[in-house]
């Protein structure tokens, strides 16, 4: 396997032998093509693997569970729709990765809420709403967001492997239906085209009493935050570093950390601001109060941005940790920085001990050594910027 280091293949065990010979994928007993269900990777042998995407969240609800506690969670997801104008399907730009689509904005503009906008988008969101129905995905709203060509979509919030799947099923359902159209979908953070938006992930989520469905994030009589709720923001600020591997998996993803792009890069929270990376919508007496947490990309895994999410907040509540005080300007300078790209995320991710003890030394080798291959093909490709700096100058 070109890139991957033979020791560090040797460390990982009989697990990772047992995944590379053959994986197995076992669809749930109530699997129905027209009803949305999850399987489970499992080795050749039928055992579990500890870095399957489905077993790494399965883990952390449970381990949420054993503290009398669940999640709710909300998939709010950006991405681009465009037209084809050339898909470069000839064999001279086939390859690993084949050259991209010649595309073109259905949108142009940067908008929000124009009727013209949602005119231009209605025959293809039409039929995306449609599939959802027919796929029991559970579809709140589907709108054109604010960069050209760029649309959003909102799912009821239930219980996060469900949420994950449906993240994995609309993902695929999107793109194929796209194809059909002529048209490419594409849930790359920040396509290299003119004036194209970036597009985040908005992770929410409610932590409620299994027994009683009291939600922490309910504030008090006097508007404060319960201390339970504190501990759980407290520990998404403290681990925000080293989960950007699981939440911002990609190397496009880090050029969306921009100051005031609607888009975190400092590790703050704010009362309802949408440039700190945990926005807390909180009101006395709402049930529906939740933070959401800014920081992911739409490429992300879901099982794992959600379950780093519950690792985290798990990890504040039992560790104590004080929850510092609500920004009011996002960008200030003072402010930790979330890690500015994916080899900086790498480091942090296989140096800190979070994952190490809530997922295992296994899951931290395998998943890290597969990014660093990532990182490491990115890096000795040579840039656009660096023919056009260099080449005549020097």
């Amino acid at each position: 396997m070109p890139g991957v280091d033979r020791r560090m293949l040797d460390r990982l065990g009989d697990e990772v032998a047992r995944a590379t010979s053959i994986v197995r994928y076992a669809p749930d007993s109530s699997f129905s093509p027209h009803v949305h269900t999850g399987g489970e990777e499992t080795a050749r042998d039928g055992g579990a693997l500890s870095f399957a995407p489905r077993t790494v969240l399965k883990k952390a609800v449970s381990e949420l569970a054993s503290t009398g506690y669940r999640m709710i969670a909300g998939l709010e997801v950006e991405f681009h729709i465009f037209r084809v104008k050339d898909s470069h399907a000839e064999p001279a730009s086939s390859g690993m990765p084949a050259r991209p689509a010649d595309v073109s904005y259905i949108t142009r503009n940067f908008e929000l809420l124009g009727e013209s906008r949602y005119d231009a988008f209605e025959g293809i969101v039409d039929q995306l709403r449609a599939h959802c129905i027919a796929l029991n995905l559970s579809i709140r709203a589907i709108e054109a967001e604010f960069g050209p060509s760029q649309l959003e979509v909102v799912f009821d919030p239930g219980d996060p492997l469900e949420q994950a799947d449906t993240m994995v099923l609309f993902r695929s359902m999107v793109k194929q239906l796209c194809a059909r159209q002529g048209l490419h979908a594409t849930f790359m953070c920040r396509p290299k085209l003119n004036a194209c938006a970036a597009s985040g992930w908005h992770l929410h989520q409610s932590i409620v009493d299994a027994s009683s469905g009291k939600n922490i994030f309910v504030p008090g009589a006097d508007g404060k935050l319960s201390l339970l709720g504190g501990q759980w923001i407290a520990g998404l600020l403290q681990h925000a570093a080293e989960s950007c591997l699981l939440t911002t998996p990609t190397v496009n993803g880090y050029r969306r950390y921009q100051p005031h792009q609607l888009a975190p890069n400092r590790i703050q929270w704010a009362h309802d601001n949408r440039g700190a990376m945990i926005r807390a919508l909180l009101q006395v007496g709402h049930n529906a109060s939740r933070i959401e947490n800014r920081v992911a990309e739409p490429a992300a895994n879901p099982y794992y941005a959600f379950a780093s999410q519950i690792f985290s907040g798990l990890s504040g509540i039992r560790n104590g940790l004080p929850l510092p005080e609500p920004v009011e300007e996002p960008y200030d300078d003072s402010a930790p920085k979330l890690p500015t790209n994916l080899g900086e995320a790498i480091n942090l991710f296989a140096a800190r001990d979070l994952y190490r003890v809530a997922l295992e030394q296994t899951f931290v080798d395998y998943y890290t050594q597969l990014k660093r291959a990532e990182w490491e093909r990115y890096i000795s490709a040579i840039s656009d910027w660096e023919q056009s700096e260099y080449f005549s100058l020097l």
